[in-house]
This record gives C-alpha cells, structure tokens and sequence, in this order.
C-alpha cells in the first residue's frame, strides 16, 4: 500500500510541476555578497531564496545555496536536509558543514560574528542547505495550513522543490545530485530519493534528476531501533555496572522503555536505575558537560518518539560561554537581527521570531520506519555513505550499524579503522550494494559539529569514490 502511494503521488506531482511550469510561476533568488558579522566579502559563492510548493505554492521553502569552491561544473550537488522534525539547515550551515561559523564571544548587543570553517564540504560540493517542512527556519506558508505537514508531505514537496531549483539553475541540471541530511532526515531522505527515482523512471516529470546516491549522518531509521540499543550502548561505553545490564536484559526481554508491561515491576525499577545512571549525561556527545541546550529532561515511559524533542530549549540558567550551545545562542541573536533577514532577503512579516528549531510544529510522522527504502535504493544501485559519531547516544551507532547489516548484503571491505593525519578517525566497513558505513571517533550528534576535519576528510574521500 504504501509504494503504491508513493508512486500515486509521483504522478500527482508529475501534473502539478507541469502546470506551475507552464504557468510561469517564479522563484525568488539573491545572490549575497556581504552578511552582517562577516568582515569584508563573503569568499564564496552564497545565493538565497525562496522556492515555492504545493499545488498553489502556499508554502514558501527557504534555501541556502553555496556553490562549490573547487570546480562547480563538475562537482557534485547536495540537497542537504537538517532533522528534527523542524530544525533549520542553518545549523548544518553554521555548524556542521556549511563554510561559516560563529565565533564564539560573549554576546555585546551587537551582531555576532562569523569565521570561515575551513573543513567546509563546499570545498568539493555545491550544496542547496533547505529549511524544511514548512514552519522551519525562514520557510512559511502564505495562508494558514488547514492540514499537517508529515513524513510523506514533506517527501512530496521538496521533491517538487528540487526540481523547480533546478529549472532556475539549469548550468546544474547535469551534476551528480546526492540527498543528505542527518538526524531525522533518515526518515525523509531515503524515502525523498525513492521518489525522485520513480519520477525518472517514469520520464514525465521534467526535468530529470542526474541522482546518484545519498548521505546519512547519525540516522533514525525507527524509534523501537534507537532505543533498542540505548541501554546497550550506555554498557558498552561504562555509563551502567554489569549487573544492571544483566538485570535489565533479563527483567524487560529486550523491550523498550517505551513498550514496557505496567505488571512487570522488576523490569520498570530497573529502568528507573537506568534512567538514574544516565541522568547527568549529555546523550547527544556522552563526554561533553551538560549544559545550556543540552539539558536532558528526565526520561518518560512513554511509546512516542524520542528525539531531539526531549533536549530542552531553555535558556534558563544562563549558559556559560565555554559551553558548547552558547554558539546556539549567538545564532538565534543573529537570524533575529533586521539588518540579518534584509541580508538574507527575507520576506518581511513572512514569520516571527527565528528558532533553531519548531518542536511545535503541525506535523504528522507517517513513515514509521525507513528500512524498505533502503532496501529498495540498494537494489537500484545508489551509492550510499552512511556515519555515526560513536559517542551519541540519541541515535546510537549500534542501531545504525545493526541495520545495516540486516540487508544482508555481503561485505567488500572489512571492518577497519580509517585515518586522518596519522591518526585513527573512525572505523568503516563497505557493502556490495555501494553502501559504506563509518564510525567518527569522538562524534556525537551529529558527527560534524564535533568533528569537523575528520567528516570533511571522510565525505572528500567518498564523495571522489576513493576508500576511505
């Protein structure tokens, strides 16, 4: 049922391109040659915009675009989705990938300011960072939504969001394309390049996605899958005794602490001590400080999802400066600065006070789990580059690696470390249906916020199709 939705959709889409075509429906785009906290001219190529989705383009989605610093013709195009649900690409931007970062200083009143990162994957790639589903970041609806944005809505849309872009850039329409994202976007990014998939396939929509694979970082696939392997991640890196370990596998069967029977009084004492050993740890980098943003609430027995939604966005007590989310911080200072949104020629009035991330968002997670499009991608052969940071603990690299080993595909490179600089800098093992999986030794979630040269090491070396 659900494929055959999927390809229902496709062939909607398929209509309502070709009519907002045909109807010469225009996309806003700036080039931006000066940002306020930036010294002098950017270095880089950066366009913004907005491109609008839906059958009467209600819905607005914001983009960053930057071309590649080496060889745009050639270089790959990345379609870069940030999680959440509702966490804007700015922070892959500013703090993952993206050519800029904050210099982190006490706030003065004034705009904070920004540094070239000089392990940028736009070194080798152009990269369109997107601001979706609707409500995040700069990205608005013109009138009020009458229905939830969800896992499949937001798949549909940014699927006519691409190739819209890609008609108002066409010196791009013959780059190797790849969807990426990290967090979330492990649900939406395989089920987005499925899409595009069938579209080709079915050459009606126009025009066609040169698509050659996908990039995950710190990947959901499901929610029963990361929690799954909570507990035993937290043993494996020391956070819990052996005992607990072992009582805890024989009192709960393996369940999770979300599916846990009511009755089964040992089973629910025990995940309370869990949840006591592990309360003062910072699960999405397990060696950092517990500070500011990264406030854990304390864990609920509960069935829903749990993903960055349980990280408090609270700025209460102040945070410190040599805490990591202060950068957070400055960031939210600085999309909420009028001479900021007139820079990035955002649309005024279009919404309020800029957040990291919408938590609050109308939005329905309609795809439970992302496994079946794994499945379907490896059999179309698509590249595929997939990373965890192996110390978070928000989506454990167990769950990830786990998966990956379910498709059964046989191994073509064996596990072994890779390295930077002399230095071991993770682990990897590679797939016979081109997927490659790889650890980032002191990654947290995700990878590239806490290693910065490591991950743009990895993504040059596979993105140029050499071994890790």
């Amino acid at each position: 049922m659900e494929m055959s939705n999927t390809m229902a959709c496709s062939a909607l889409l398929c209509l309502v391109l070709l009519s907002q075509v045909c109807s010469g429906l225009a996309n806003s785009a700036s080039a931006i040659k000066f940002l306020p906290g930036y010294e002098g001219p950017l270095p880089f190529h950066l366009e913004t915009g907005y491109v609008g989705v839906g059958e009467s383009e209600e819905v607005q989605l914001f983009y960053y675009f930057v071309k590649s610093e080496k060889n745009p013709e050639e270089d790959p195009l990345l379609l870069w989705l940030t999680g959440g649900p509702g966490c804007t690409a700015f922070s892959a931007f500013a703090f993952e990938i993206g050519p800029l970062n904050f210099k982190v200083e006490e706030y003065s009143g004034s705009v904070p300011n920004l540094t070239l990162n000089p392990y940028s994957w736009t070194k080798v790639a152009s990269i369109i960072f997107v601001d979706s589903p609707v409500g995040t970041g700069f990205s608005y609806s013109r009138k009020p939504l009458v229905s939830p944005s969800g896992d499949f809505k937001q798949v549909h849309l940014l699927h006519q969001f691409l190739r819209k872009w890609i008609i108002d850039h066409p010196e791009f329409i013959s780059s190797p394309v790849y969807i990426a994202g990290d967090s979330y976007s492990g649900i939406i990014v395989p089920a987005l390049l499925q899409e595009i998939s069938y579209g080709n396939e079915e050459q009606r929509i126009k025009p066609p996605i040169n698509v050659k694979g996908y990039i995950l970082g710190n990947p959901i696939l499901n929610s029963s899958l990361e929690r799954s392997f909570e507990i035993p991640f937290a043993h494996g890196m020391g956070l819990i005794s052996d005992e607990l370990y072992e009582s805890l596998t024989k009192s709960c069967g393996g369940g999770e602490q979300g599916d846990v029977d009511p009755s089964n009084i040992e089973c629910w004492e025990n995940l309370q001590y869990f949840n006591k050993c592990i309360s003062g740890i910072q699960i999405a980098q397990i060696l950092e400080p517990l500070c500011g943003f990264a406030l854990r609430k304390q864990p609920e027995m509960s069935g829903e999802r749990r993903y960055l939604h349980d990280l408090l966005l609270d700025r209460e007590p102040p945070i410190p400066l040599d805490c990591r989310a202060y950068g957070y911080l400055l960031a939210s200072y600085w999309a909420n600065d009028d001479s900021v949104r007139n820079a990035l020629h955002v649309i005024k009035g279009s919404i309020g006070e800029w957040q990291p991330c919408q938590f609050g968002l109308f939005y329905d997670s309609d795809i439970p789990d992302s496994f079946q499009y794994h499945v379907n991608l490896s059999t179309k052969g698509y590249r595929a580059l997939i990373y965890s940071g192996d110390h978070d603990m928000v989506v454990p690299f167990l769950s990830t690696q786990a998966w990956i080993r379910s498709l059964n595909y046989p191994i073509v490179d064996d596990w072994r470390p890779w390295i930077l600089q002399g230095q071991v800098a993770g682990y990897t093992r590679t797939y016979s249906n081109r997927m490659t999986f790889a650890t980032v030794k002191g990654g947290g979630h995700t990878a590239p916020e806490y290693r910065p040269a490591e991950c743009q090491a990895m993504f040059e070396r596979w993105i140029s199709q050499e071994p890790l």
